[in-house]
């Protein structure tokens, strides 16, 4: 029988069997080492990948809880922020216990307005460049030192009772709505960072900025049912003092908590994947930024501006002989570098986008008549009811106005951002992995939301510039609604479109710039309100009886509500050519 050797010599083959003849007895090596080294080397690998994976895991499961937490913490914060749209439980107060004019009532209430959105520009950048814990900080402090001195403030009087003057409470509500905006930016703007790249984006801002419609509903409650006046005289009203008190307490332990729980997860990779977008743009062509880092790869053959990964691997090879806090001072300042240099390029493509400025226009005309309304509802509430008439009956006080608002508002908010997710149309580069071409599913763009909302509001207007109401005044919850659907639903739909069409990376920007447009419109429709009210007041000769400056009858808000209708149908027509400028760029919001 011819052996294994001569075989394979002759076939030039290796038969399985020839392992045998040749392998290493397993109780020998060459050098006399133990036999099982190499087994315990495999060991030695394979519990390194063990390890890996778990750690991995780990890493996965601390990034998802620190998402968890910066969520719960920004939903808390936007369920209590919204304070000031309680204004008009104890708006009318300061008419019959402070004696305000209907111009000093919507003064203070403008400046809050102002204060809230005119400087959100420079809250959201602030939010951007550094991170929204600082900024939760700061609006504790703002909503406890601001409703402070509004309480002392109502405690004291009226001037003529030797109290402070107006001047005291505009002051103390300008703190109150820089606080309100510090609060809602930094939890909205976590969110968007931290959800805006997944399936559900509508959903996870829908959720915060829904709460926030909520915190005026029942922090009104707990004015009006707990926090009231039990004396005899004014047994039900809502107790001013000790309500303010509350707020102030309560607004400023959620601002520590969110200083310490908001957390923006994987920012770097969210940099690196904003700076890969705009490469594949070319957009970055003219950058003195992106010519820099190009020659510094020309080595490696790379044309790219660095990621962080390669910014970390650089920093260890090059300074291996350094200290470690100088190759991460070093990391640091390079990436701080990176993050500032795209986040002014975003805004100032941001800026130049005419587009943007449709958007911020339309809702300039739509935000100013929703918000005078609002901080209006008591005293629109009184003129459909004159004298020698009780006043409005418990259905129809402006606590139950307050939460119907709300309710709907909430409604809109949650309702327009989960259907806005399941039914707007995918983009074709999306970044959930889905394509717009083999999506076969029924779709609707969120401007058709939009824009549907928007004519819903304006016919909650049209119905009181219509007299109707004032003949029928057990009807106003339907104007409570309606605008409350409308007000909710630009609201929500509004920082999603932003986020969608120009991205996340430098949402609380983006956002800040658009959202500054409302504090114009509040102002401009607070005054137009107070002045058309105040003279028909005059002209009905209770301009001057005694303290209180009341009006009754449609004569009171009738041209402003005509003019708030016909701003609504401009934007209507504005945000159309704003998605018809979208569609053609291709992007599908």
């Amino acid at each position: 029988m011819p052996s294994r050797s001569s075989s394979r010599s002759s076939s030039n083959r290796i038969d399985k069997l020839d392992f045998d003849d040749n392998r290493r007895p397993a109780s020998t090596t060459t050098d006399g080492s133990d036999p099982g080294g190499l087994l315990r080397d495999d060991e030695s690998l394979l519990s390194n990948v063990i390890d890996g994976v778990i750690e991995r895991d780990r890493r996965k499961m601390r990034r998802q809880l620190a998402k968890s937490l910066s969520f719960v913490s920004a939903v808390l914060s936007c369920l209590c922020a919204g304070s000031i749209t309680a204004y008009s439980l104890y708006g009318p107060l300061f008419q019959s216990r402070l004696h305000f004019s209907q111009v000093q009532v919507n003064a203070v209430s403008t400046a809050a307005e102002v204060a809230m959105y005119l400087p959100v520009p420079l809250f959201g950048y602030l939010c951007d460049r550094f991170s929204p814990r600082p900024l939760s900080l700061f609006a504790g402090i703002c909503f406890g030192l601001g409703y402070l001195l509004a309480a002392f403030s109502y405690r004291h009087g009226s001037v003529e009772e030797g109290g402070f003057p107006p001047a005291v409470m505009v002051v103390s509500f300008v703190a109150v709505g820089m606080g309100t905006s510090c609060m809602y930016l930094s939890a909205v703007t976590t969110c968007a960072k931290n959800f805006g790249r997944g399936k559900y984006k509508g959903l996870a801002l829908a959720i915060p900025i829904a709460a926030f419609g909520l915190s005026g509903m029942w922090q009104s409650q707990i004015g009006s049912r707990l926090l009231y006046d039990r004396s005899p005289e004014r047994y039900g009203e809502v107790d001013v003092y000790h309500y303010f008190i509350f707020l102030a307490i309560l607004l400023f332990v959620v601002g520590l908590i969110g200083a310490l729980a908001l957390n923006i997860v994987d920012e770097e990779e969210l940099i690196d994947q904003a700076v890969a977008e705009l490469e594949r743009s070319g957009l970055l062509e003219d950058s003195p930024f992106f010519q820099r880092s190009v020659l510094h790869d020309n080595s490696n053959g790379y044309g790219t501006v660095e990621s962080s990964e390669t910014i970390s691997n650089s920093a260890g090879s090059h300074d291996a002989g350094t200290d470690l806090p100088m190759q991460k001072a070093r990391r640091h300042s390079e990436n701080d570098r990176r993050k500032a240099w795209l986040l002014n390029n975003e805004t100032r493509l941001f800026l130049l986008d005419h587009t943007m400025w449709l958007l911020a226009a339309g809702f300039f005309l739509v935000s100013g008549p929703g918000e005078s309304f609002i901080n209006n509802l008591g005293t629109i509430i009184n003129t459909l009811y004159p004298p020698p008439s009780p006043g409005p009956p418990n259905g129809n006080s402006p606590a139950t106005h307050v939460s119907i608002v709300a309710l709907a508002s909430t409604f809109a908010r949650l309702f327009t951002g989960t259907l806005s997710d399941l039914l707007a149309p995918i983009a074709a580069s999306s970044h959930d992995g889905h394509s717009q071409s083999n999506d076969k599913r029924t779709t609707c763009s969120r401007l058709v939301f939009l824009l549907t909302s928007t004519l819903l509001f304006s016919l909650g207007q049209l119905l009181l510039a219509s007299g109707l109401i004032q003949s029928h005044p057990q009807l106003f919850p339907l104007v409570s609604a309606l605008v409350g659907l409308g007000y909710g639903a630009i609201f929500s739909l509004t920082p999603i479109i932003v986020s969608v069409v120009w991205g996340v990376q430098n949402f609380g920007t983006n956002w800040g710039i658009v959202a500054v447009v409302p504090a114009a419109g509040a102002a401009l429709w607070g005054a137009v309100y107070a002045a058309v009210y105040d003279a028909a007041a005059a002209a009905d000769g209770l301009g001057d009886q005694g303290a209180e400056r009341l009006c009754y009858g449609v004569r009171c808000y009738k041209s402003t509500f005509w003019g708030m209708v016909f701003c609504s149908w401009v934007a209507v027509a504005l945000w159309a050519w704003a998605w018809r400028g979208w569609r053609r760029r291709g992007i599908h919001v």
